[in-house]
C-alpha cells in the first residue's frame, strides 16, 4: 500500500540530522526571514480577525441591515402600487372593528403610541 513504516520513520530521523542548508549569501538570508516575517504577520492579523467577535456581530449586523432594508422597500413598493380604493376599504375595516371593540383598539393605539414616543425621544 505504501512506503514501510520503518522505512518512513528512518527517513525522518536522518531528515532531522541533516539541517537545511543556509542560503548562500547574505542577502539571500534577508529575503528568506523577510519573507517569513511576512506570513507571520499575515497569519496573525488572520487570527485576529477571526477572534475579533465585535467586528464580527457588527458585520453580522450590518448584513441583516442590508437585508431588512432591502424586504422594506419592496414592501413599500408593493404598499404604493396598492389601488386607494383598497386602503380606503381596510381603513374603513379597521375602524369599524375599533367602534366594536374599544378597549383593544384603544391598548392597540397607546401600543403604537408608546413606540412612536421612545423613537422620538431617542432620536432627540
Amino acid at each position: 500500500m505504501g512506503e514501510d513504516p520503518g522505512a518512513v520513520g528512518t527517513r525522518a530521523r536522518e531528515e532531522r540530522r541533516t539541517p537545511p542548508q543556509p542560503p548562500a549569501d547574505a542577502a539571500q538570508l534577508r529575503a528568506e526571514i523577510e519573507r517569513t516575517r511576512q506570513n507571520v504577520g499575515d497569519i496573525v492579523a488572520a487570527l485576529a480577525e477571526k477572534t475579533d467577535v465585535r467586528a464580527r456581530a457588527k458585520d453580522k449586523v450590518s448584513g441583516v441591515r442590508h437585508n431588512v432594508n432591502e424586504k422594506r422597500a419592496a414592501l413599500v413598493g408593493k404598499a404604493r402600487e396598492a389601488s386607494p380604493d383598497a386602503a380606503r376599504s381596510a381603513a374603513v375595516r379597521v375602524r369599524a372593528k375599533a367602534e366594536d371593540k374599544p378597549a383593544p383598539a384603544a391598548a392597540v393605539a397607546a401600543f403604537v403610541g408608546g413606540i412612536l414616543i421612545g423613537r422620538l425621544i431617542k432620536r432627540g
